[in-house]
């Protein structure tokens, strides 16, 4: 098994950027991935105390299908977030509030449907807006991977392209059989000097409906592995229980 791809999403529900390579620490998450995400007006955040919120309560690709059509890219040391929307390129200030601002209101436009209040940019060091947070700071701080053996397997019954981009992920590999990794839960993997523990399967959502080329729902894709596994999961979370540093086309080995 190798690494092909690795990526972060800086932005919850915003595009991925891709890694050459990254330095994982044990205990933590994929660096900068959701590090930033937009309320839907419906959240009151506070940043000195961050807890864990449902998705529903932020712009993402589950319900808002425009967001795809942006490419988005996060410029550090101080964060600057460069949004293209075909020609149109701006470039929106994380680091104060009148730049966040900006970029809430900008993407409320974006997603063009009534919200519940008014978008906020939301921030708190360490705190990281992934989908699972809601079940545990460790979780939180899990890492996703996806065998694309699986993603291919899928495509071929569907009889439709899929990219792998749908789902997000932080790490894509291949080798093992399509839909082995789901059978992982409990068993670590070793990439060098990095150690992971699978602790869960990842239950896909609606986000992956949407084809991030053209921004569009295409199929149910939730329903369509249901009806041809017997169950709603693709790819899985692992968390690092052994930092250092991963690039691609490194070699995963399972431990145990």
């Amino acid at each position: 098994m190798r690494i092909v791809n690795l990526f972060r999403y800086p932005v919850k529900g915003l595009s991925a950027e891709a890694m050459g390579e990254v330095v994982l620490e044990a205990g933590f998450g994929f660096p900068r991935d959701r590090a930033y995400a937009v309320t839907d007006g419906s959240l009151q955040f506070d940043p000195t105390a961050p807890k864990p919120a449902p998705k529903t309560q932020f712009l993402m690709l589950a319900k808002h299908e425009s967001l795809a059509r942006l490419a988005s890219r996060l410029m550090e040391a101080p964060d600057r977030l460069e949004i293209r929307d075909g020609k149109d390129v701006r470039t929106f200030a994380l680091d104060d509030a009148a730049g966040r601002g900006a970029l809430a209101g900008y993407l409320g436009g974006v997603v063009n449907v009534p919200l519940p209040g008014e978008p906020e940019v939301v921030h708190a060091p360490g705190h990281q807006f992934t989908d699972v947070s809601v079940h545990s700071v460790a979780l939180m701080r899990s890492i996703s991977l996806i065998n694309l053996t699986t993603v291919g397997d899928l495509s071929a019954h569907l009889a439709l392209p899929l990219d792998p981009l749908r789902f997000r992920a932080n790490l894509y590999f291949e080798g093992p059989a399509a839909w082995s990794e789901l059978d992982w839960v409990g068993r670590r993997l070793g990439i060098g000097d990095v150690a992971l523990k699978v602790v869960r399967r990842t239950k896909r959502c609606a986000a992956t409906s949407v084809d991030p080329d053209r921004a569009v729902r295409d199929i149910n894709l939730p329903i369509a592995i249901r009806d041809y596994q017997g169950h709603g999961d693709l790819g899985i979370y692992a968390e690092v229980e052994a930092g250092g540093r991963i690039a691609a086309g490194d070699r995963i080995e399972l431990l145990d």
